[in-house]
């Protein structure tokens, strides 16, 4: 049965690969498919712009927090202690990740990091919950 915890998991987990889909195609139509068919021997081209290249860097910092997020929302499953502060929590970190990208993307300058650590004290807070 899929609980509120889960379903964010799973949330998140379609954020993240909509993420690289959305760089995907931004790094496609800048530098051409070509390059990225070829096996990447060479240098691209030429750059990418700005804008994409903040997108890249905000997946792969979601790549990395997904990860202990994952574990999170294991850890909790797996204990049998999910309750209502865990899916508050779980939702909480889907939000801060979805807001993270345009805040990325955008230079909100401080929000990035905000939103960054929104998300990342959540997943300490649910393995807090899983362990005690």
């Amino acid at each position: 049965m899929l609980t509120p915890d889960l379903i964010a998991l799973i949330l998140a987990a379609l954020l993240w690969a909509g993420q690289l889909a959305h760089m995907a195609v931004r790094a496609n139509l800048e530098i051409g498919s070509r390059y990225f068919l070829s096996p990447r021997d060479t240098a691209p081209p030429r750059d990418l712009s700005q804008g994409t290249l903040r997108l890249k860097r905000a997946y792969e910092n979601h790549h990395e927090a997904l990860l202990l997020f994952a574990v999170a929302i294991t850890a909790i499953t797996l204990a049998g202690k999910e309750s209502t502060a865990s899916a508050i929590l779980a939702f909480t970190y889907l939000g801060a990740r979805i807001l993270f990208v345009p805040a990325y993307a955008l230079g909100w300058t401080p929000w990035r990091s905000v939103f960054f650590g929104i998300g990342y004290l959540c997943s300490i807070l649910i393995l807090l919950l899983a362990l005690f």
